[in-house]
């Protein structure tokens, strides 16, 4: 069942990783940098569920830490660009709170995965 889950949630990340590959075409820097750090961090989550060794695990460390302190600076430059827009939106500590949990709840299990596969 568990193993079931992983591949679920990995076909999940896969399919929205496809999709924003589609359509980011005219993006910025930073949303085509957040594109291919997603699509290393996906196939190490793969990596995992499959049980398949595919690079050395100093690289996967490497990827977990660097992914993880990407993914914060860039949910909080997406917040900031939120509040700019829409002031309403997500200011405040309400706003930070949510984008935090938001995070770690869809986050959370692919660097769990990282971090299972690193070490």
């Amino acid at each position: 069942m568990e193993q079931t889950l992983w591949f679920i949630y990995a076909a999940l990340l896969g399919t929205t990783t496809i999709g924003f590959l589609l359509h980011s075409r005219k993006a910025a820097f930073p949303v085509k940098f957040d594109l291919a750090v997603s699509i290393v961090t996906w196939i190490g989550l793969f990596g995992f569920v499959t049980n398949n060794q595919i690079l050395d695990p100093l690289v996967w460390k490497i990827v977990f830490f660097g992914a993880l302190l990407w993914d914060v600076l860039f949910a909080f430059k997406l917040k900031s660009q939120f509040e700019a827009e829409e002031p309403e939106a997500a200011t405040g500590a309400a706003g930070t709170i949510f984008m935090a949990v938001s995070t770690v709840i869809l986050l959370g299990p692919l660097y769990y995965g990282l971090f299972q596969y690193a070490f």
